[in-house]
Parts: C-alpha cells; sequence; structure tokens
C-alpha cells in the first residue's frame, strides 16, 4: 500500500461546542491537485488552518512525508518548519514591502543561501510575469497583481505543498478565468502538490484530479481520479 504524501486521520478541531472540521481522513499523494468545495462555514478553511500548524487539532493525526505534524491538542512540528506555502482569501501582503521584499521576506526566512537568492526571487517574478512590479508596493498593484504576488511569495520558498484558501474570490469573472487557467499551468509545470479550497464549482472542475466535497465539518463525498 502507497505511504500517502499527506494524511489526515479521524481530525477533528471544536470552537466551544460546535466542531467546524469533524472526524476527517484523507489521503493525497505528491503531485496531487485537491479541491475541497463546499458552501461557507463547512470547515474548509479551518481545515487548511491545521494543515498548515495556524490551529491544533483537539483530535486526530496529521502526518506529510511520513512525519507526524500534529496529534491530540498538540502541533509536534510548528507552522515555520512545515514547508508549505500558503495563499490566504485576503492575500495578506506585507503591505510596507515591494513586491520583491515581499518575496525576499519568504526566501530569508527559508534560509536560502544567499547567493541563491537574487536567482530565486528573479525566475519566481519572471515566472508569474511581475518583474516590472517588482519595486512597487502592494497598494499600487490591480487585483490580479496582487494575486500573482502572493502566489510567487507563497511558491518562492519552494514548498512541498501549496495551499490556497479561496484566492481569486474578490475577483471580476474574466479575470478569476485567466487566473485559475494560470493556476493550473503552474500546478503541472512545477508539478506542485495543491489543496484549493473554494466554493465556486467551476474552480474545482478546472483545477482539480480529486474534489472532496465538505458539509458541516465532515466530508461528504471525494471524486475524481488519483495519479
Amino acid at each position: 500500500m502507497t505511504v500517502p504524501f499527506l494524511g489526515l486521520n479521524k481530525v477533528t478541531k471544536r470552537y466551544g461546542r460546535r466542531a467546524a472540521v469533524d472526524g476527517v481522513s484523507l489521503d493525497i499523494q505528491a503531485g496531487e491537485s485537491v479541491v475541497v468545495f463546499g458552501p461557507s462555514g463547512c470547515g474548509k478553511t479551518t481545515l487548511l488552518r491545521l494543515i498548515a500548524g495556524l490551529d491544533q487539532p483537539d483530535e486526530g493525526e496529521i502526518w506529510l512525508g511520513g512525519r507526524q505534524l500534529a496529534a491530540s491538542s498538540r502541533n509536534m512540528v510548528p507552522a515555520h518548519e512545515r514547508q508549505l506555502g500558503f495563499v490566504f482569501q485576503d492575500l495578506a501582503l506585507w503591505p510596507h514591502l515591494t513586491v520583491r521584499e515581499n518575496l525576499g521576506f519568504v526566501i530569508d526566512s527559508a534560509r536560502v543561501p544567499r547567493i541563491e537568492r537574487g536567482g530565486r526571487t528573479h525566475d519566481m517574478l519572471r515566472l508569474l510575469r511581475i518583474e516590472p512590479l517588482s519595486d512597487r508596493y502592494p497598494h499600487e498593484l490591480s487585483g490580479g497583481e496582487q494575486q500573482r504576488v502572493a502566489l510567487a511569495r507563497a511558491l518562492v520558498g519552494q514548498p512541498r505543498l501549496l495551499l490556497l484558501d479561496e484566492p481569486f474570490s474578490s475577483l471580476d469573472p474574466d479575470l478569476r478565468v485567466v487566473l485559475r487557467g494560470e493556476l493550473a499551468k503552474l500546478q503541472r509545470q512545477l508539478v506542485l502538490t495543491t489543496i484549493y479550497v473554494t466554493h465556486d464549482r467551476e474552480d474545482a472542475a478546472a483545477l482539480a484530479d480529486r474534489t472532496v466535497t465538505m458539509r458541516d465539518g465532515k466530508v461528504e463525498a471525494v471524486t475524481g481520479t488519483r495519479h
């Protein structure tokens, strides 16, 4: 039996008496693109935060690359050591840093050798087609440009797993289609293991190898085919 790259075993997270995530078990293979789909409040974002180490489970286990990240009421590996990229719904770009500095902060935190830092940043700016924006601040960018910067920042540290929390939800439909296509292309090009949270069926159809449907904190269905 193949050991999954990411494994969740009966993971539960409660807020008071309400279980935001309720006994979720899920296996994801390396290079797989999984879309977590469902209505607002179904537990999608909480699930990402548990994987990222921003919250800790009350019950269950989380494993990544054969290493246990979390067990009941305990994060065994802190968020900054998990080698994950995260694109938040509100993007969370640092407003006082330029585009280049936003990427540079991640590279510094990842302890990339100094000789590699400039090249790594340049390559990611070019890949996302945002080189001309490198000296601008987030407030000087359009919505689509900010999305590209957030994605570049998530990828520049060469994460083992990319987590995306409805990153295109605030965009107009035409731009959403364009960026959705670019993300799908990047997934194939970089062979990214990706978990993409959305309540949009078109996102799920365009990006998913498998779709995990959640409702009331539980996995209701898993559809699609593994790599």
